[in-house]
């Protein structure tokens, strides 16, 4: 039944949509961050006519697939501090999470110009403040010496198993990274990668709901094993 609330919703969505679809993840938002989403959700359906930002087009699944999948991990970590989301694509999680969490200081890492250009009209018309929207892909980033991100997010990164030491390299020495994995991936990752478990401490999976595979991985940088920056 839970499921099927989380489908059977209406089109165009109202305020409850979103709510009821919210608590399926157990998130709960303010009216404001409501309303943002609704914008979002507009805007996501209008600009994916002509960009390739999503290939999920029904609002419920967007509202499940993006918003839900991505708010989750508000009920594993306290978030706060400054996060950096490396290749947000349409803004998940980093740009949701700046709506659900407006204390946040977030940075998006796009290097596609297009998807930059829409993640900038969200931030305009949801009027978020703390928002940096960067070209560079996180290797790059990490060879700027920009300062330790609190929280590292990825969601849909092409390869993770190149990523992993540029991650570590942004991340502060308390700081997590959070990553959205599925189990196969997650496996695949421990078995091949040695940066995996090398680089960082693992909490357990934790399964998002309303998914067959999908997990969210939270570790933190191993103590002694800072990654030199390029030069």
């Amino acid at each position: 039944m839970a499921a099927q609330a989380a489908i059977l919703i209406r089109v165009p969505l109202v305020t409850d949509d979103v709510v009821s679809v919210m608590q399926l993840f157990g998130v709960t938002l303010d009216p404001r961050p409501v309303d943002q989403v609704l914008s979002y959700v507009g805007l996501l359906q209008n600009w994916s006519r002509v960009v390739n930002l999503t290939s999920i087009r029904e609002p419920a699944e967007i509202l499940r697939r993006h918003f839900g999948e991505s708010l989750f991990i508000t009920s594993i970590v306290r978030l706060g501090g400054r996060l950096v989301d490396v290749g947000t694509g349409a803004g998940f999680p980093g740009l949701a999470l700046k709506i659900a969490c407006p204390e946040l200081e977030v940075t998006l890492l796009e290097p596609v110009a297009r998807k930059r250009a829409f993640l900038k009209e969200v931030v305009r018309t949801c009027r978020l403040g703390g928002v940096e929207i960067r070209g560079e892909r996180v290797e790059q980033l990490a060879r700027t010496g920009v300062k330790p991100f609190d929280f590292v997010t990825a969601r849909a990164v092409g390869s993770f198993e190149t990523v992993l030491p540029a991650l570590r390299c942004c991340l502060a020495p308390t700081g997590r990274v959070c990553l959205w994995l599925t189990g196969t991936e997650a496996r695949s990752l421990a078995r091949t990668n040695a940066d995996f478990a090398g680089l960082f401490e693992w909490d357990p999976p934790v399964p998002v709901p309303l998914s067959h595979d999908r997990e969210i991985w939270v570790g933190r940088p191993r103590s002694g094993k800072d990654v030199p920056r390029e030069t």
